[in-house]
């Protein structure tokens, strides 16, 4: 084992992402929120769209350090769905994944739909819904030939974002000095229906939606260089505080609160067009399409991680595995397209419907992942991590949220519905995955008991099904204890019991050279074994160091991934990241 550690070292590392490549990648989903923010904001909160985006602004500062804290404890890939799966039971994990599955969903429809109204405002012949579909369908097509993020092209889809908006906003500001603040005291003069707090009230619920794409970054983090992750998260919240808000008080400047309306889907381009005329309206226009597409293609490629991830955990069918000569999972990309067109038929493009839609699945991922914070505190307090959010600005953020929520809810009860379309089904496909061991068991003491004419008209026998069951429970789990007394792998065995399909599981010991395994963990384990008869419990031995290649050596040899692999909670003094473990999760 010792002699095949040594030759069992990890290839080399692919080039980490800096902070510039890092910050486009998910900079192009938040900062895209920009042009289609404004005019929500300013329909629900009309003069006070400004502090509405504000405020927005102040709840995405407490989040930092709550992403911060989470992805700094646990710096893997996945989001809300990682924070969770790592601190709580696979079920409520799954929840997670699949409320950022359907924000990956809108996002898409969001994005693309409104790109093709920016061009739209060029060609006013385009049919928009039409075009959507085929921009959905390009990126299907680009991913599935294996195109995924390319930080050049998104750093240049970035920089060219910022100058442009950059650009409108000094355009802007000399359009005033030169032709007067007439309009915006007018807008300002306006009378504010229901008054001032209810007006920001709901302008903060609708302009939640501008903080979309702030989850992204958590969603590849192990692609990025070490410290890069904490400046992504301010990056975004700088450009998010700065354009936001100032974007919307230039269009309350320029442009009579009547007329937002009727440009709500192509609205930074009606404005550029008063500003500077039809060169820049073009040029807002041009830039929209790209960010706009750039966010399309960071949808697609975080659903292919997310849903690809998930699948290993066997929360999805394994088909979505199935890949092309490329090595891409096309069923993935197929599904997600097809789920996006069916969206966007059924609210008729309506950015309102999509707006809602997106709205309620992110922000309740953004809740679950601030209780993903809290359950981190308390379960996985050993666990080392950069920055530690307060107890008084969790509870803040939390609170501002499911404000947020509730807002969205009074504002558009009907988008509820839509919401629910698409969650119930992917959370019921998602838990049949998990409990279909006992709905295949409850299937097969039906069929025993069916008489038998009725047992004849059947397809499936009962043997058949009972062999389906033990393939299924054959995947084999690995856990890696240090001593631990009987109570915490008591802990273990629970938990695998509750939350994985398997009937079979290692419980490895890694000793120093000279050591031999304690006596009585040989008897603890002997009394779970007895305690738990569904569950084989094999005890291995293995004299070596633990870290990456021996994790990396054992996945090879015993041919278990090493999402199946767990371990407790590692303390300051470990020498190894649990990025660096590749994938290994936490159980205690």
């Amino acid at each position: 084992m010792e002699k095949n550690l040594n030759a069992a070292l990890s290839p080399p590392h692919a080039p980490k992402l800096q902070e510039l490549a890092a910050t486009a990648i998910c900079g192009n989903d938040i900062t895209s929120s920009c042009l289609y923010v404004s005019a929500l904001a300013i329909i629900y909160a009309g003069q006070y769209a400004w502090v509405s985006l504000l405020m927005v602004s102040g709840v995405l500062f407490l989040f930092r350090n709550i992403y911060g804290e989470v992805v700094g404890a646990l710096p893997l890939n996945g989001g809300a769905y990682n924070a969770l799966l790592n601190t709580t039971s696979k079920q409520t994990a799954s929840m997670a994944a699949c409320l950022t599955l359907l924000s990956y969903m809108a996002t898409a429809v969001i994005s693309a739909n409104e790109a093709m109204h920016y061009v739209h405002h060029l060609w006013e012949g385009l049919p928009v819904i039409y075009a959507t579909i085929v921009l959905l369908a390009i990126f299907m097509g680009l991913t599935i030939m294996g195109i995924g993020e390319s930080s050049i092209v998104a750093v240049l889809i970035f920089l060219t974002h910022m100058l442009t908006l950059t650009l409108l906003i000094v355009v802007g500001g000399t359009y005033l000095v030169t032709h007067g603040l007439s309009i915006m005291q007018f807008n300002f003069s306006q009378p504010v229906e229901g008054g001032i707090w209810r007006a920001l009230f709901f302008g903060f619920a609708a302009a939640m939606l501008g903080i979309s794409g702030f989850e992204s970054s958590a969603n590849f983090v192990e692609e990025q260089a070490q410290g890069v992750f904490p400046k992504t998260l301010r990056n975004m919240w700088l450009a998010v505080s700065i354009f936001n808000p100032l974007t919307a008080f230039l269009v309350l400047a320029i442009i009579p609160m009547g007329e937002v309306a009727g440009h709500e889907n192509a609205l930074l381009a009606y404005l550029g067009g008063i500003a500077g005329g039809k060169w820049l309206s073009i040029l807002v226009s041009v830039d929209a399409a790209l960010v706009l597409s750039g966010a399309v293609l960071t949808s697609y490629v975080g659903v292919t991680g997310l849903v690809h991830r998930m699948t290993l955990d066997r929360c999805l069918p394994q088909f979505l595995l199935i890949t092309n000569k490329r090595g891409s999972a096309y069923l993935i990309m197929i599904t997600f397209f097809l789920l996006c067109v069916s969206i966007l038929l059924i609210t008729a493009g309506d950015l309102g419907a999509l707006a809602g839609v997106y709205t309620i699945s992110f922000l309740s991922v953004m809740v679950l992942f601030g209780l993903g914070n809290i359950l981190l505190k308390i379960r996985r307090n050993r666990l080392p991590r950069p920055v530690q959010a307060s107890g008084l600005s969790l509870f803040i953020a939390i609170a501002a949220v499911l404000a947020a929520l509730v807002g969205n809810a009074l504002l558009n009860p009907a988008y509820i519905l839509v919401f629910l379309k698409y969650f119930l089904p992917t959370l019921s496909l998602v838990l049949i995955m998990l409990y279909r061991i006992r709905l295949l068991r409850l299937f097969t003491y039906v069929l025993q008991h069916l008489a038998k004419p009725l047992r004849k008209l059947i397809p499936l026998k009962s043997y058949s099904l009972k062999r389906l069951i033990n393939e299924i429970q054959s995947q084999e789990f690995v856990f890696f204890t240090r001593g631990d007394n009987i109570a915490n792998i008591n802990q273990v065995m629970r938990y695998v019991e509750e939350n994985e399909q398997t009937n079979k599981i290692k419980i490895v010991n890694v000793l120093k050279d000279g050591e031999e395994p304690p006596h009585k963990l040989i008897e603890d384990i002997g009394v779970l074994d007895r305690a738990y008869p569904d569950i084989d419990v094999d005890f291995v031995t293995i004299h070596g160091h633990f870290g990456p290649e021996l994790i990396e050596l054992l996945s090879e040899e015993w041919k278990i991934p090493k999402n199946f692999m767990f371990i407790g909670s590692p303390g300051n003094r470990f020498l190894y990241g649990l990025e660096e473990l590749g994938g290994v999760r936490l159980v205690i």
